[in-house]
């Protein structure tokens, strides 16, 4: 949520900034409806301070011994007519509150302008594209060649957009995750959560993903949600709170399967593990102080990129461009892997902050100094990566022309020693 004063102070700014971002408001009835609630705000008080002024007036002729009916009389007359400017900016506050959650986050200035993907900026490419002396296969034909993906018992357990991994899938997947985590936590300065998997209303709304999202999740009949990302409890680990400035940024990574209907995806991607209703992801989460943002994203967006320098899978990092934001970042980078077999790159970690625009959903605040006001935090999160995408990475570079995959050698202490996954039958 962005701070309101930018309605009061400074309406053209954010006119321009959702216009860069292909988002279409009507500033002039935001404006017109702030300014009404605070006329209303400005009338209920004089209302009180009038009534207050009589009730004084009242007590003084009482104790005198006079007649207050009359004053009495005005004094009702005030109230209703307090009452009703009350409920009136309480009306006016509901509705700018509603529009107001979902105005998106405003760019940073030194995001690309730019209205779709075909706008965004390629930062750099890292890793050597592995040559092929075979026609290299999509990871949706190497998996249940060997066994190891099948959509088809999948579908029988839950239907269409969901993958079982089995045997050394399974194996290879877990040890994706253990791998993350241990870098993260042991060599970046995580601390790992294991959170709920299901997340209430409130905690939805704090990240952004409600009300605009509604759609692309899943609610049990309890109310609860589903959680579409880690992004979701960790933001919410501080709802509430003020946190100390010296234990800023605070560094979270969690493990979580992550759940999403999906709406609307279709082509290629809806192919393979690329888009599923479940998938898995080790994600990254700080809390920072205001000004430490673009350093601490760099961070977190190269911690990110050693998981895919240390597996030896090629990637590039792409800016993406104010058309192209999510609806609560203020500037994001996408980490692309390059995929052999489906001939294309394909994002495998989105790195993005937010400024305060979650932290005034969630009230999470901080001191800057001892006795100051507190003020919001800023926040930011990452795939550290999509586990079931990284999958797919491994499976099309480490492919070999005889039907085998080769295990990256980072893997293979997780693996049990594992080198290479065979077709099922075939062992060397």
């Amino acid at each position: 949520m962005l701070d309101r004063r930018i309605i009061r102070e400074n309406p053209e700014l954010l006119r321009e900034a959702l216009a860069n971002r292909g988002y279409n408001l009507d500033v002039d009835a935001l404006v017109e409806l702030e300014r009404r609630r605070r006329e209303l705000i400005d009338s209920a008080q004089s209302l009180r301070e009038q009534r207050n002024a009589l009730s004084k007036q009242i007590g003084q002729i009482l104790r005198e011994g006079g007649d207050a009916d009359e004053l009495r009389q005005q004094v009702a007359k005030l109230k209703e007519e307090m009452d009703r400017v009350e409920a009136e900016e309480r009306e006016a506050e509901a509705e700018f509150e509603r529009r107001w959650m979902e105005v998106p986050n405003l760019p940073l200035p030194s995001v690309p302008v730019g209205t779709s993907d075909r706008d965004n900026v390629i930062i750099h490419e890292r890793g050597e594209h592995r040559p092929f002396d075979f026609e290299p296969q999509p990871h949706w034909e190497i998996g249940p060649r060997l066994g190891i993906l099948n959509w088809d018992v999948a579908a029988k357990i839950a239907g269409a957009r969901f993958v079982a991994d089995l045997g050394m899938g399974a194996r290879l997947e877990r040890s994706l995750i253990n791998f993350m985590l241990d870098i993260h936590t042991r060599k970046h300065g995580y601390t790992e959560v294991f959170p709920p998997f299901l997340a209430n209303e409130r905690s939805m709304y704090d990240c952004g993903m409600l009300p605009k999202f509604e759609q692309d999740m899943f609610r049990t009949r309890e109310g609860y949600y589903l959680v579409p990302t880690a992004e979701v409890p960790l933001t919410n680990m501080h709802q509430d709170e003020i946190l100390e400035a010296e234990d800023l940024p605070r560094c979270y990574t969690a493990y979580t399967p992550c759940f999403r209907s999906e709406a609307g995806a279709s082509g290629q991607e809806s192919r393979g593990l690329i888009r599923l209703h479940q998938f898995h992801k080790v994600e990254l989460m700080k809390f920072v102080k205001p000004g430490q943002g673009d350093e601490e994203l760099e961070k977190l967006t190269c911690n990110a990129e050693t998981i895919l320098e240390t597996l030896e899978i090629p990637y590039r990092r792409v800016a993406l461009c104010t058309g192209d934001l999510g609806f609560s970042s203020c500037q994001t980078f996408d980490l692309e892997a390059w995929m052999p077999g489906m001939n294309k790159w394909v994002e495998i970690s989105s790195c993005s902050q937010y400024g305060d625009f979650q932290a005034r959903r969630a009230n999470t605040r901080f001191r800057p100094e001892l006795d100051a006001k507190p003020v919001f935090v800023h926040t930011m999160n990452g795939s550290g990566l999509a586990t079931g995408r990284t999958l797919a990475a491994v499976l099309e570079n480490y492919q070999n022309a005889d039907g085998t995959v080769t295990v990256p050698k980072v893997l293979r202490a997780y693996m049990g020693g594992e080198s290479v996954i065979y077709p099922p039958g075939v062992k060397d």
